[in-house]
Parts: structure tokens; sequence; C-alpha cells
């Protein structure tokens, strides 16, 4: 769907995301990372707007970021994607990948504002499981209910499918389980997705 087909006067949203954590991360899925772990966030479409957090220095395969981003995410966009990163002596290596469906955290009847939290799986190059990352996101200016046109309805309601990775393997369909106040696990592992 192209930009110029949504009668909406916003040409994108401000996603305020808080990336709070890492759970089981993994080098070559066989051992666990050490430290230097980081998250890259960018929205689809969204070439040049790439936030990244600092560093876990410390944290090792369960790294703690509790870093605010802000991240402006196109009308258009499908989906929005979280990349863990570790910095190694051979230089940046990817850990693991998720896509966010913007049907998520947008629409359905969740009120303006609504801080969502939640966790997804992350997936290796061969797109295999590694790791878990938590987050809370919020959606800063999402435009009034009457400028939203069926072409925006359609661009959420379309089945998503993650694009092939470098290698030529697909990462597969990752689904988030938000988790509401006052209904918190005793583990963000109690509630992993598959």
């Amino acid at each position: 769907m192209k930009p110029s087909s949504l009668s909406s006067s916003y040409s994108s949203r401000l996603l305020e995301i808080m990336v709070i954590s890492g759970e089981n991360l993994l080098d070559n899925r066989k051992q666990s990372v050490k430290k230097n772990a980081f998250v890259n966030v960018k929205a689809e479409f969204s070439t040049c707007n790439i936030q990244t957090t600092k560093m876990d220095k410390e944290g090792g395969c369960f790294p703690t970021w509790n870093e605010k981003l802000i991240v402006d995410m196109p009308m258009h966009a499908r989906h929005l994607t979280m990349e863990v990163q570790c910095k190694t002596s051979s230089g940046i290596k990817t850990i693991g990948i998720t896509k966010i469906p913007t049907s998520d955290f947008i629409g359905g009847f969740f009120p303006e504002d609504y801080l969502h939290f939640l966790s997804y799986r992350l997936r290796d190059e061969k797109g295999e499981k590694n790791g878990i990352i938590n987050f809370s996101l919020r959606v800063k200016n999402a435009p009034p209910l009457s400028s939203q046109s069926a072409g925006c309805a359609a661009a959420y309601s379309q089945q998503w499918k993650a694009p092939a990775a470098g290698t030529g393997s697909t990462y597969g369909v990752v689904t988030g389980i938000p988790v509401y106040p006052g209904s918190l696990p005793n583990s963000i592992t109690d509630v992993m997705v598959n």
C-alpha cells in the first residue's frame, strides 16, 4: 500500500518504546552471550530512522537496557523490527531479530496513548529460536478516529509474513503476548511464546 493511498492528515506516528531486557540470548546457539548486547529498533519503510540502545556490558545472556527510544513510524508501516546484536572481538554479531506487526499495538479496543507491555521471541539468522526481548510501547500521536479510513484499516488487517533473511531462510511469524497491569506473572519466562 502506498502512503498516498492513506487518507489521513498524518504521515507518521511517534512510538515511545522502552527497551527493557532480553532473556536467554545465545551466541551461535551454543554458548551464552557474555556482554556488550544492544538493540536496534526500526519501523518498516523508515530507511534512516534506526534507534539504538546503549550496550549492556554486564548482563550477559540476560541483558537489561531500560532505555527509552522514540521511533518515527510511517502510517503505512506494517511492522516494527527489533534486532539484538552483540559486539565481540571479531565485530558486531546479530543474536536475534523479531518483527512486531503494527496490528499488535495500533487499533482494536485500546485507547489512544495506551501503554503496551510485550515480549517477543527472537530468531537467529537460520530462523531458530534465540531468546526473548521484553519492552513497552506507547503510540504518542495516534490520529483521531474520524481521520482513519478503510484504507488504513486494510493496511493493518493484512496477513503479515516475514521477509527472507540474507541467507535465503525465513524468520517465521512471531507473536507477542501483552502483559496487563495486575496480571504480571512471577517471571516473564512464564509467558514465553513458541
